[in-house]
């Protein structure tokens, strides 16, 4: 290349203040500097750019077309800059997230919401699938970080203690305790549950074994390889009852209502926890991470 970009810099401030007194004073350089480099750049090209006299400088034919083409490398070359920065501080990038809770509602939508506001160069990609997939995709780096509900376990990835949402009942429109503002877990007795095979559906079976097993006496589940819009619909056609999340009634379901769950301690509550390897160096990951923390930092483990 007979050139730098730091010559078309040179060439182009000359261009703008028609001299290269003027150019050299803006750039901060001696003007026989300013002026021995774009010689050097002519030579090389074989073709002046510029028409010198006492009145100043003003480009060739030639110099028009190179300085045209200059413009816009260097703006490239800016713009090439610029998102370097931007990525290295997580300000760019791509990041994806695993989640299997609801979209439509609660504190990832709103941490979402939040995080593509304050990184809009952020590409930002999702995938929903059981926890136990999740995990292992965060282990195999196919996504950088899985919200999921559960304790914060993890042995050979770094972990997050982050919300809790409510546990709700889903109930048929025409259900006895539909009328209830609140249901206790003592009402529940004897209903068939519905719950979906993946997402939270084996926390909600392990809470209903906690709160109504009895010796000789368990809940009756029954597990659907279906998503939560499915469950509803099983439920508003009377196939029994469910359990779901805060987050998750963002969307209501026409002949499904929606009741807290309590017992004598109160509301029953579900944990989220956000699983990522400690070793993933994605700026975009750490500028999520740093979020979370400024959101949820009472519960939030610093270390």
């Amino acid at each position: 290349m007979p050139f730098d970009l730091r010559q078309l810099r040179y060439a182009i401030a000359a261009a703008d203040q028609h001299s290269f007194h003027r150019a050299a004073d803006l750039l901060g350089l001696k003007q026989s500097t300013l002026s021995r480099r774009i010689r050097q750049m002519e030579e090389r090209l074989g073709t002046p750019l510029f028409v010198r006299s006492r009145a100043g400088v003003r480009p060739t034919i030639a110099g028009v077309a190179f300085l045209r083409s200059a413009r816009c490398l260097i703006a490239q070359a800016d713009m090439m800059a610029t998102a370097a920065v931007a990525a290295s501080r997580g300000e760019a990038g791509r990041l994806t997230i695993g989640f299997y809770t609801s979209l439509s509602a609660g504190d990832l939508r709103a941490t979402l919401l939040d995080y593509v506001r304050r990184s809009p160069s952020v590409e930002v990609f999702t995938v929903q699938d059981s926890r136990a997939h999740l995990i292992g995709q965060v282990m195999s780096g196919a996504i950088d970080i899985a919200v999921v509900t559960g304790d914060p376990n993890g042995e050979s990835h770094k972990t997050m203690p982050l919300w809790s949402e409510r546990i709700l009942v889903a109930l048929p429109e025409d259900h006895p305790l539909a009328s209830h503002e609140i249901v206790f877990w003592s009402d529940l007795k004897g209903e068939t549950f519905l719950l979906a095979h993946y997402g939270s559906g084996q926390d909600f079976h392990d809470l209903l074994v906690a709160k109504l097993a009895s010796p000789g006496d368990r809940p009756k589940v029954v597990r659907h390889e279906v998503g939560g819009e499915a469950i509803n619909s099983l439920v508003a056609a009377g196939f029994g009852v469910s359990l779901l999340c805060d987050a998750c009634v963002g969307v209501t379901h026409a002949g499904v209502v929606y009741r807290e769950a309590r017992d004598g301690n109160g509301p029953c509550r579900i944990g989220y926890t956000a699983h990522w390897r400690e070793d993933n160096d994605n700026p975009a990951l750490a500028s999520f991470l740093k979020l979370l923390r400024e959101r949820h930092q009472p519960l939030s483990d610093k270390n």
